[in-house]
């Protein structure tokens, strides 16, 4: 226990600086544009294994077939009494909209008690804080009972070359007894406080339809009544117009009954009436106030979004067919048939086919266990520095790449370590996308102490 309460030290002292290594080191990282496609992060691996080796750590960069594409392994080790811990971060960020944001997204710009750019949050954050993390493990000298392995992984924003292909040829570089991977939230009030920390413990699933409607192909001075073009637009505006119903699972349910405990009224009766109410107009008003909240609105249910539009190919040809894809993302269980049968019959329209766009099964994902050391080291450190403030399981609804972990039994949390509010969140894949100088701190010591809780020996 005397690592924590030196820890405490550090995070007071580091509270009063204004640059930080963790907020310098994530600099550094936006700075070497991953952007995927084609999403090239061995140089992102060169720069991390140049800091990690002199510090004691084994590396090793796994090449995949796409040249300039690879995973980063580095391994601290242990004792080996107990089986290793993982931290996984991927390297690779979504593309941009140049014209769109205020400064250079590729630059690292430092202002206003930020750091600009792309994968400040997702996930260029989180590799500057778990890599602070363990790197501050490795300066300290502290002693381990377990191997604590860093990993950066390649293509988690696009396939094929993510954690799925690597642990067919290196499962026994990522083999542990659980991990830490991007996830939950934590989540900030407008006065800046923290609300509470979600780990999520299990993802949603993305699956995408192609819906399809049909028309006549024609001389475009000829328009006829059944215009594919605008028979899709008609679909859209009917999905547009619609929305799923609340799925609970397990997680969510204590999310939200969490939230309620800790909420105000009438907010903390709308997060237990949803949860509890079995009247179908308390829990649709309910559902309505709290999905104001666009997070909240996407945790609890089938979330929809066209992505693709596809039709024409002449300015002088009416098409016979326009196609939207769009993409779901499910709560575990929901299949792509059942999906089928709910938008077929909210579309209505016998001209517009609804099918599957993969032929693949979705993943049946696993949930990981909040009874591990690893969920109660993170939880009992999130409680440490930031006290009374509630910490809750949920289910993430996005996508990550922790089914390759979780697919073989082993338990990963989900975390973005570092305090945001809603509009810090609503800039991830975004424009302007930031992340606060002051989280990236707090964020190195939640992970740092739970390094500790977890791996150091006592």
């Amino acid at each position: 226990m005397r690592y924590l309460t030196a820890l405490a030290a550090l995070f007071f002292a580091g509270a009063l600086s204004a640059a930080t290594p963790t907020a310098d080191l994530l600099v550094e990282l936006i700075r070497v544009d991953t952007s995927n496609p084609p999403g090239h992060t061995t140089p992102l691996d060169e720069l991390m294994a140049a800091k990690l080796k002199p510090l004691g750590f084994t590396v090793e960069i796994v090449p995949t077939p796409e040249p300039g594409k690879s995973h980063l392994i580095a391994r601290l080790k242990g004792d080996g009494s107990e089986r290793p811990v993982l931290l996984a971060s991927h390297a690779d960020v979504v593309g941009v909209e140049r014209d769109k944001w205020t400064v250079d997204p590729f630059s690292g710009v430092v202002k206003d008690g930020y750091v600009w750019g792309r994968g400040a949050i997702d996930f260029k954050g989180g590799i500057a804080v778990f890599s602070e993390a363990v790197m501050r493990l490795a300066r300290n000298r502290i002693p381990l009972r377990r191997d604590v392995i860093f990993m950066i992984e390649a293509d988690e924003e696009s396939a094929p070359y993510n954690t799925t292909w690597l642990a067919k040829s290196h499962w026994d570089a990522m083999d542990c007894e659980f991990a830490l991977n991007e996830g939950g939230w934590i989540m900030k009030r407008a006065d800046g406080s923290v609300r509470y920390v979600s780990i999520s413990t299990a993802d949603k699933i993305s699956l995408s339809l192609l819906v399809t409607a049909h028309g006549t192909s024609t001389h475009s001075s000829m328009p006829r009544p059944d215009n594919a073009i605008f028979r899709l637009s008609k679909a859209l505006a009917r999905l547009a117009d619609y929305d799923t119903k609340p799925q609970l699972t397990a997680s969510t349910r204590q999310f939200f009954l969490t939230l309620a405990k800790t909420s105000q009224p009438p907010e903390s009766k709308y997060f237990y009436d949803l949860v509890n109410s079995q009247d179908p107009a308390v829990v649709a008003r309910a559902d309505r106030e709290i999905s104001r909240d666009y997070l909240l609105h996407a945790i609890m249910r089938n979330t929809i979004a066209p992505v693709f539009l596809n039709a024409g190919f002449r300015g002088n040809v009416i098409p016979g067919s326009a196609q939207a894809t769009i993409n779901f993302r499910v709560i575990p269980g929901t299949t792509a048939a059942d999906l089928i049968a709910e938008i077929k019959k909210v579309i209505a329209d016998p001209n517009v086919d609804v099918a599957s766009a993969s032929t693949a099964a979705a993943p049946t994902p696993q949930e990981s266990s909040t009874n591990t050391a690893l969920y109660r080291a993170l939880a009992e450190s999130a409680g440490q520095l930031w006290p009374g403030v509630p910490v809750t399981p949920y289910l993430f609804q996005a996508g990550t790449d922790a089914g390759a972990w979780r697919s073989r039994g082993v338990p990963v949390y989900g975390i973005y370590p570092y305090p945001i509010s809603n509009d810090d969140l609503s800039r991830m894949h975004g424009n302007d996308e930031r992340v606060p100088l002051d989280s990236l701190e707090q964020g190195t010591n939640l992970i740092y102490r739970t390094l500790l809780r977890v791996a150091a020996r006592q």
